[in-house]
């Protein structure tokens, strides 16, 4: 098993949800990687839902598959009004 410094960690957007809390997750390289809820994440029940941003640590072993560690917060878009 890899050490906590060896794994790999990236960011990406889900693309899929499968059963069993997988995910196809869309790295930012272009790869898409199956991904798994982390532990921490089915405990405190943190939704993942298509087009989230999600950061996927992986083992340098397998790149095909990874564990979802993060869930990046959606930006919300302040709305500018202009007055002419």
């Amino acid at each position: 098993m890899a050490k906590d410094e060896d794994k790999i960690q990236v960011e990406g957007m889900v693309i899929e949800a499968l059963p069993g809390t997988q995910f196809k997750v869309r790295l930012e390289n272009g790869h898409d990687v199956l991904a798994y809820l982390s532990g921490k994440m089915r405990k405190y029940y943190i939704r993942i839902l298509l087009g989230d941003r999600v950061r996927v640590e992986m083992s340098p072993y397998d790149l095909n598959r990874g564990r979802i560690v993060y869930r990046h917060k959606k930006a919300v878009a302040a709305s500018v009004t202009e007055e002419d």
